[in-house]
Order: C-alpha cells, then sequence, then structure tokens
C-alpha cells in the first residue's frame, strides 16, 4: 500500500505580500494609481499639453511610491492602524469629584437625558 503525500499550506494567517509591500499598502497603491490616472485624464480635458502632463503625473507617481513603501516598512502590517488608535486615545482622564466610584452598583442609564442617574428602584 503506498503512503500518500500530503502538502501543507505553511502560509495560513500571513499578510499579503507584494514586492514588499504588506497588507494594506497594496491596496494604497492600486487606489493611488487610480487617482492619477483620474488626475491624467482631468488634465488632458484641460488641454493641458501631454509631455507636461506625463511629467508630473510621473513626479506625484514616484512620489506615491516612494511613500507607501516607506509606510510599509515603517508600519508594517497593522503598525498605522495602532498608531492611529493610539493618537485618539486621551493622555489623562480627569474626574474631579468622587460621586461615581461612592455610587458603584446603584446606577441607572436615564435614557432622556443621556446621563447616568441613581436607581430610585421605582420602576
Amino acid at each position: 500500500m503506498m503512503n500518500s503525500v500530503y502538502s501543507i499550506n505553511k502560509g495560513i494567517n500571513k499578510s499579503i505580500e507584494f514586492k514588499g509591500l504588506k497588507a494594506q499598502y497594496i491596496w494604497y497603491l492600486g487606489a493611488g494609481v487610480i487617482l492619477l490616472m483620474i488626475l491624467f485624464a482631468g488634465l488632458f480635458i484641460l488641454g493641458l499639453p501631454s509631455v507636461i502632463s506625463m511629467i508630473l503625473i510621473g513626479g506625484l507617481g514616484a512620489f506615491w511610491v516612494v511613500k507607501v513603501y516607506a509606510l510599509s516598512r515603517k508600519y508594517g502590517q497593522y503598525g498605522m492602524m495602532k498608531a492611529l488608535a493610539r493618537r485618539q486615545l486621551p493622555t489623562a482622564v480627569r474626574c474631579r469629584n468622587r460621586d461615581i466610584f461612592m455610587n458603584k452598583g446603584r446606577m441607572d442609564y436615564g435614557k432622556e437625558t443621556g446621563r447616568y442617574l441613581p436607581d430610585t428602584g421605582n420602576q
């Protein structure tokens, strides 16, 4: 009886990588190419000479590629999302009185005011 040979996919849960670009940066580069094509069409419709349009689009495209590769190297797969989320966190939470801690467990959410109100037991 012959033994069966099974190949094992070891790339499960790995981020997609294409020529050094990781994960969402591939989409950013694709979106940049689409926007540059739309910009070129707009410049062509406005009557700007094609040579000037090509130089402008080429320069913007080179800048965009360098910027996206730099972001991919700096942040990796999830780093930019983590950095953006970290910026939204407050540096400190200040509580000027102790009422919120003194009435802990006895609070009811008031629908009409949108504030936390003490639970009186009357429903």
